[in-house]
C-alpha cells in the first residue's frame, strides 16, 4: 500500500509569525524612544530661556535700584590715577594739575583714500608738512601725526571721521593761570618730572603717591598776584621800562604772598628760554640796589650805640675823596644833619661818615648776619649768587650807601623784614605755614627796630623825604628808595623801593623794582596835593609811584583775608 505524499502548504517566501512580531515590536520601541528624546530637548530649551530671562530681569532690577550718575559716566575718561600731585595757593586755588591729553597717531592701512586724507589733515592742521605726511603714509605702518594736541586740534581731527587717526591718551601738566606764575611754578618735562621752579624743587613730594590726599599748598595769593602784576604792567608802559619785578612778604614769618617778574611767559607752552629778559629778577637777578643799603648802616650804628637818631653828623660836603676815588651826592645837603635826616633825605656823604664810626669788621659781620653775602635759601633752584668782592680801600665807604655790593631783591626784602619786625631774622619761604613754629634768631633789638620804622615812616611823610608818592591813607606806609646803575652797564638804571605797611596788625614788606625806566613826561603826579608833571627819573618818581598804586589795590584784600582768618580762629577756639 503506497503512502501518499503530503504537500507542504507553507510558502517558503512567507515570513514566520515570530519574525513579523519582532519587527513590529522593535519599530514601536523606536517610536517611543524618539518621543522621549524630543520631550527632553523641549524641557532643556525651555529651562535655558527661562534662566536667561530670569538673569536679565534680575540685572534690570539691580540697576534700577542703583544711584546711577549719568554725568560721571559721560566723563569716565577723566577718572584716572594722576602720577603727580596738585599745587594750590594759600586759599586752595588750583595752580597746577595733571590731566588726560592726546597724541594723534596714524595707521595708514585704515585709510582708503590717501589724497583725500591729506587734504583733510591740511585743513585741520595747516602747519602739517605735506611731503613728510605722504612719505609716512606710504612707508610706515604707524606714525605720529602730532604730539600733545590741544583741545581745539583734537576736536578738528576727531570731526574728520577718519578711522586711520588714533588718539593716544597720556598725562600732562596744565597751569590754569598761564603767565601769572611763570617764574614760580615752573614746568615738567614730557615724562612728568619737574625741570624748573616749584615743580622741580618739590619733585619728589609731588610724585609721592602716598601724599596725594593733600596737595602742595603754597603761601601765594592768586588775587594779590594778579593785582600786583596788573599794576606792574601798567608801570612798564608809563615809564617805558625794560622790565619790572615785585615781591610781597609777610614780615613776621617770611611767607611770600606774591612774586612777579616781567616780562613773563606762558608755562603751558614748553620751549627753551634763552632770553635773559625772561629771568626771574627777584631770585636770580643780582643787582646793586643803591640807597636801600643806607638803612642797614644806620640800623647797625643805632644798635651799637654809636649814634642815636638825633645825633648830629657834621661837615657833610657835596663831594669827598676816598683814596683815588670820588664820592658825591646828587645835590648839596646841609653841612650838619641828624642821623635821622641823613636817612630821610638819603645823603651818601652823611652815610659814609656814619659807616666810618662803625668800622669795617662790625659792618661786615652785620651784613653777614643778614645773609647778604651768599645765595639765599629758597624753594626754587633759580637762585642768584651775590658777586664776591674784596674789602680793599674805600669798600666800607661805598658799601655803606649801596655801591659796589650786589645782592638779589629776595635777600634785600628779607633783610628789611628783619629790621622792621622787631629784629628777628627772616627766612623767606613759598610754603604756607612752614615757618610758623621756627625759633627766630634776633639780629637787632626791638628798640632799634622801632627807631628804624619811625625813620622810614618819615621817608614817606616828611616833606624832604624821597617817597611821598607812597603815602596811601590808612596803611602807614614806610620805606626807602634806591636808585643805582647796572653793575655791568652804567648807562642803565635800576630803580627800587622797599616799603612796609600794616594791615589788621599784620606787617608786610613790598619791594618794587623797575628795570631802566624813563621819565614819564605825560604823567601828572599828585604830589602833596599839587599836580606836577613828570620830569625826573629817580626811584621816588617811578618805583615809589608804582608801590603806592599796588598798596592801594591790595590793601583791602589783605584786610578781608586777615579778618576771615581771625574769625576762623575765634570760632575754632570758642567751639
Amino acid at each position: 500500500m503506497k503512502r501518499k505524499k503530503i504537500k507542504n502548504n507553507f510558502n517558503t517566501n512567507q515570513r514566520s509569525f515570530f519574525f513579523e512580531d519582532y519587527l513590529s515590536t522593535n519599530q514601536k520601541f523606536k517610536k517611543e524612544k524618539n518621543s522621549t528624546i524630543n520631550e527632553d530637548r523641549v524641557y532643556i530649551l525651555f529651562f535655558s530661556f527661562f534662566s536667561l530671562i530670569l538673569i536679565f530681569s534680575l540685572k534690570i532690577v539691580f540697576i534700577s535700584f542703583q544711584n546711577f550718575n549719568l554725568k560721571e559716566s559721560k566723563n569716565y575718561k577723566y577718572n584716572f590715577n594722576p602720577i603727580r600731585n596738585d599745587i594750590v595757593d594759600r586759599n586752595g586755588v588750583l595752580l597746577s594739575r595733571n590731566i588726560t591729553a592726546y597724541h594723534a597717531a596714524v595707521k595708514p592701512s585704515f585709510i582708503k583714500d590717501k589724497k583725500k586724507f591729506l587734504v583733510k589733515v591740511k585743513l585741520a592742521l595747516p602747519e602739517t608738512d605735506s611731503d613728510n605726511l605722504i612719505k609716512n603714509l606710504n612707508q610706515k605702518k604707524y606714525f605720529y601725526l602730532k604730539k600733545r594736541l590741544n583741545e581745539t586740534e583734537k576736536e578738528k581731527l576727531w570731526k574728520l571721521g577718519e578711522k586711520g587717526i588714533i588718539f593716544e591718551p597720556f598725562q600732562t601738566r596744565v597751569y590754569p593761570h598761564s603767565n601769572l606764575y611763570s617764574h614760580i611754578i615752573g614746568q615738567t618735562d614730557y615724562d612728568n618730572f619737574g625741570i624748573s621752579g616749584v615743580e622741580n624743587y618739590y619733585d619728589n613730594f609731588l610724585r609721592d603717591k602716598n601724599k596725594f590726599n593733600k596737595p602742595l599748598q603754597l603761601s601765594l595769593d592768586t588775587n594779590i598776584q594778579y593785582l600786583i602784576k596788573s599794576e606792574l604792567e601798567a608801570s612798564l608802559k608809563i615809564f617805558e621800562a625794560a622790565g619790572a619785578a615785585s615781591l610781597l612778604m609777610n614780615a613776621n614769618n617770611g611767607e611770600v604772598l606774591s612774586l612777579v617778574s616781567l616780562p613773563d611767559f606762558n608755562i603751558n607752552k614748553r620751549r627753551d628760554l634763552n632770553d635773559k629778559a625772561l629771568m626771574n629778577k627777584i631770585t636770580k637777578g643780582v643787582f646793586e640796589l643803591g640807597s636801600i643799603f643806607k638803612t642797614f648802616t644806620v640800623a647797625l650804628a643805632l644798635e651799637e650805640g654809636i649814634v642815636d637818631t638825633e645825633t648830629i653828623i657834621e661837615n657833610i660836603t657835596r663831594n669827598m675823596k676816598c683814596s683815588i676815588h670820588k664820592i658825591s651826592d646828587i645835590k648839596q645837603f646841609p653841612e650838619s644833619m641828624s642821623v635821622e635826616d641823613i636817612l630821610i633825605q638819603s645823603s651818601n656823604i652823611g652815610t659814609v661818615k656814619i659807616a666810618k664810626r662803625i668800622g669795617e669788621e662790625k659792618f661786615k659781620k652785620f651784613l653777614k648776619q643778614l645773609n647778604l653775602f651768599k645765595s639765599p635759601k629758597f624753594e626754587l633752584d633759580e637762585i642768584g649768587s651775590p658777586i664776591p668782592f674784596n674789602w680793599n680801600k674805600c669798600k666800607l665807604e661805598t658799601v655803606s650807601f649801596g655801591h659796589g655790593i650786589t645782592t638779589t631783591p629776595l635777600q634785600a626784602t628779607a633783610a628789611y623784614a628783619t629790621l622792621i619786625n622787631g629784629g628777628k631774622l627772616i627766612s623767606p619761604t613759598l610754603e604756607k605755614d612752614k615757618n610758623n613754629n621756627l625759633r627766630l634768631k634776633r639780629i637787632i633789638s626791638e628798640e632799634t627796630s622801632l627807631k628804624i620804622k619811625n625813620i622810614l615812616r618819615k621817608v614817606v611823610t616828611d616833606e624832604k623825604g624821597t617817597a611821598s608818592l607812597a603815602d596811601i591813607y590808612g596803611y602807614n606806609v614806610s620805606g626807602k628808595t634806591g636808585t643805582s646803575q647796572y653793575y655791568d652797564d652804567k648807562n642803565k638804571n635800576i630803580n627800587s623801593f622797599i616799603s612796609f605797611f600794616t594791615v589788621s596788625d599784620k606787617k608786610y614788606v613790598l619791594l618794587v623794582m623797575l628795570d631802566d625806566p624813563k621819565v614819564a613826561k605825560n604823567l601828572i603826579y599828585n604830589y602833596r596835593g599839587l599836580k606836577i608833571k613828570g620830569t625826573r627819573n629817580e626811584a621816588g618818581w617811578n618805583a615809589v609811584y608804582s608801590s603806592g598804586k599796588i598798596i592801594e589795590k591790595i590793601g583791602p584784600i589783605l584786610a578781608i583775608n586777615n579778618k576771615e582768618v581771625l574769625n576762623h580762629h575765634v570760632v575754632k577756639k570758642t567751639n
